[in-house]
């Protein structure tokens, strides 16, 4: 069988892995193959990107400078996308947006397709982890592909595997977390199996492609929707003048039925506020009309909207008026302890406050600056001088390296989404 040209290539670590998109989901994919001694060669347009990969720096949180010189022999990286005819295996990791419309953007996904697809060769794996709706392997990637002349499962290999990453887990990374894949055929879910297995503790196949898309979708849809029922409650926890957090924590005590999930001021990064919109609006092409989703798409994207709301009622029973009231936003990447601001709800909240004549500052440690509708903000520093000058200061990111009992001691008012000030008590402090 021909496969076994390319499998013996790849129990040999001689198959040449090339990953297209070098982010997030990219670059940790890069490093995990080169750890374990296959040569691997890194596309992505961002040039700044290839500049600090080739200086070994890392733009991103969870891989450190030391890695990236350990591998540095195995790696190679480039925005010369000819270099994919070398490439035995093409792993495509390309963000996949929402246009404004709330519609699914995989125009990165065509363009990284028709650039495969020039330098296609037989014997040769395509992958894509970059997450999207039903169908998207078989409809767009298989029809470009075949194009060429070539066969899939005879002349190529197609297939498709959810990335899991979660930037921030210290627990869980590519190789703990167990790997879902789905191949057009069954020889390429057998190809793609040996090749996860040699950086993935435990691979997991199903049945098709679109199956393993659909893993992805549900996993995210899960996640959507219980967040959405958990910022509901926060709502209706605040028109009864109870603490949220204290009800999710006393739940969270039952052993078995209830799993904890968190509200907090809106949903952030790639994938949960993103992929089950990808769900539903196939689902639209069938007719039918997924009201979870829709529904805890509408509560997740008010809460930004809550927390302006929120902070108006909180200035003015303080009788300041929003409008040249002095803000400070503690955080604005989408969860704690990451540098990722993709879709985060800072962003929205700051907009909307300058868009009222607030004055707006921001400190992030993993931030150090931000482009608002063409306006540069940089990250200020942290005294008790400082946060003396701020009408309220507003929790946005808990991340642990704040000092929180020095901000609430030197603050006039905490107005905490994330809950990070739960071991103090100070009647300055005002939750969610």
């Amino acid at each position: 069988m021909k496969r076994n040209i390319l499998e013996q290539k790849i129990n040999n670590l001689e198959a040449k892995i090339g990953i297209i998109g070098l982010g997030y989901v990219g670059l940790p994919l890069l490093v995990e193959f080169a750890k374990k001694g296959f040569n691997v060669i890194g596309f992505d347009v961002d040039k700044q990107k290839i500049s600090y990969l080739k200086k070994c720096k890392s733009y991103i949180t969870d891989i450190n400078n030391e890695i990236l010189k350990k591998i540095k022999n195995k790696t190679y990286v480039t925005t010369d996308f000819r270099l994919l005819f070398k490439c035995d295996v093409v792993i495509i990791c390309v963000p996949t947006p929402l246009r404004k419309s709330k519609e699914p953007d995989i125009s990165y996904i065509i363009d990284a397709t028709k650039i495969i697809a020039k330098y296609l060769h037989k014997n040769e794996l395509i992958i894509l982890e970059s997450t999207s709706y039903p169908g998207t392997t078989r409809e767009i990637l298989l029809t470009e592909l075949e194009k060429k002349g070539l066969k899939v499962g005879k002349d190529f290999y197609l297939g498709f595997s959810p990335e899991r990453v979660d930037p921030g887990n210290k627990n869980y990374n590519i190789s703990n977390t167990p790997k879902v894949i789905g191949g057009i055929t069954k020889d390429c879910t057998y190809l793609m199996k040996l090749l996860y297995s040699k950086i993935v503790n435990d691979v997991v196949p199903v049945s098709s492609t679109e199956a393993a898309e659909t893993v992805k979708l549900l996993e995210n849809t899960f996640r959507a929707i219980n967040i959405g029922l958990a910022n509901e409650m926060a709502l209706i926890c605040n028109k009864l003048n109870l603490d949220i957090w204290e009800i999710v924590r006393a739940a969270g005590t039952k052993p078995y039925g209830f799993m904890s999930f968190y509200p907090g001021p809106g949903l952030g990064g790639h994938c949960i506020p993103i992929d089950p919109l990808y769900l539903s609006w196939k689902l639209k092409t069938f007719n039918f009309n997924p009201r979870f989703i829709e529904l805890a798409d509408q509560i997740n994207t008010y809460m930004p909207i809550y927390v302006i709301e929120r902070l108006f009622k909180i200035l003015n029973s303080k009788k300041i008026t929003i409008k040249g009231s002095k803000i400070l936003i503690l955080g604005v990447t989408y969860k704690k302890d990451v540098g990722d601001i993709r879709e985060s709800p800072a962003l929205t909240i700051i907009k909307e406050l300058l868009k009222e004549g607030a004055i707006i500052d921001y400190n992030d440690p993993f931030v150090n600056k931000l482009d608002i509708d063409n306006k540069k903000m940089y990250s200020v520093k942290l005294s008790a001088k400082a946060l003396r000058k701020y009408d309220c200061v507003i929790i946005l990111a808990d991340h642990t390296k704040y000092d929180y009992k020095f901000i609430v001691n030197n603050s006039k008012i905490i107005f905490d989404t994330r809950n990070a000030t739960f071991n103090i008590k100070n009647n300055k402090i005002i939750k969610l």
